[in-house]
């Protein structure tokens, strides 16, 4: 028997959570049993915050030139989407998280793009997707009060994978990145 009941769906748990271990996808969303995980360098949200700094309001060309002309308006916002029902279940949920960077296009449109310290990966859309067309289906079905963007023409992954270092003072290290563009499909 289906309860009434109201689930909150992070689109980060869509990546890694759901498709490495789908019962523990259903743990955490029903039960709210967390995966066992091990913990994260710093560096990488000190690279995540440096980079999102460093674009906010930049034209969308210095991020990548395959992109369309426009600019970074949005860097690192919480999204809530509208309550979701499905037919024939009482149960609902609804899509709630935070963004890397959201573009906003000169046609009127909007791209939503997450930043990655990793290489190029071509099973990365896939794994990644679910996540971005999470929070493109959050910001394009706001929840009241909630920050609300239509429509979002762009999905993608941004890759900053360390490739050389530069030294041009003594106490000074440069790490240097290829940027490349992986578009998803939305």
């Amino acid at each position: 028997m289906d309860s009434d009941r109201l689930f909150k769906l992070s689109p980060s748990s869509f990546s890694f959570l759901y498709e490495g271990c789908k019962r523990c996808f259903y743990l955490n969303v029903v039960h709210g049993i967390s995966q066992p995980s091990i913990p994260l360098p710093g560096i990488f949200s000190t690279i995540a915050s440096l980079l999102k700094t460093h674009y906010d309001g930049k034209n969308t060309k210095e991020l990548h030139p395959d992109l369309p002309e426009g600019v970074v308006s949005h860097g690192e916002k919480y999204v809530k989407s509208k309550i979701i029902n499905f037919p024939n279940h009482k149960s609902r949920c609804f899509i709630s998280g935070r963004f890397d960077i959201v573009t906003s296009f000169e046609d009127g449109s909007y791209g939503v793009i997450d930043f990655k310290t990793g290489n190029p990966n071509k099973d990365h859309d896939v794994l990644y997707g679910r996540q971005l067309r999470a929070y493109s289906y959050a910001l394009e079905n706001s929840a009241d009060g909630a920050l609300g963007l239509t429509p979002i023409s762009k999905l993608g992954l941004l890759y900053f994978p360390p490739v050389r270092t530069k030294q041009d003072k003594v106490e000074q290290l440069l790490y240097e990145s290829d940027i490349h563009w992986v578009e998803v499909e939305k």
